[in-house]
């Protein structure tokens, strides 16, 4: 059974940094594709970030720049790093087996607000 447990959300004020992560079990990590996930209030899903199985990256142009996907397929763990927040990048954020959210975990809550 895939499990992912986000986790590292939490409040910061505008142009601070956070750091995600995703405890992955259940599949064979390293062989997979992984995806970053968000929902702001009273939006959609919305992806985020992706990583190969080979290490290629890609972003949605709103995060290029400011955030960076990588993983550790020794401990099953997939990260995401938050620099420069904003306002808009309020949201849940999922770890994700799929672009639209597949086997995504309970999310962990990222609040950008001074």
């Amino acid at each position: 059974e895939v499990q992912l447990v986000e986790s590292g959300g939490g409040l910061v004020q505008p142009g601070g940094s956070l750091r995600l992560s995703c405890a992955a079990s259940g599949f064979s990590f390293s062989l997979n594709a992984m995806y970053w996930v968000r929902q702001a209030p009273g939006k959609g899903l919305e992806w985020v970030s992706w990583i190969s199985a080979g290490g290629s990256t890609g972003y949605v142009g709103s995060v290029k720049g400011r955030f960076t996907i990588s993983k550790d397929n020794a401990k099953n763990t997939l990260y995401l790093q938050l620099n420069s927040l904003k306002t808009e990048d309020t949201a849940m954020y999922y770890c994700a087996t799929d672009r639209f959210g597949g086997n995504r975990g309970q999310g962990t809550q990222v609040t950008v607000s001074s």
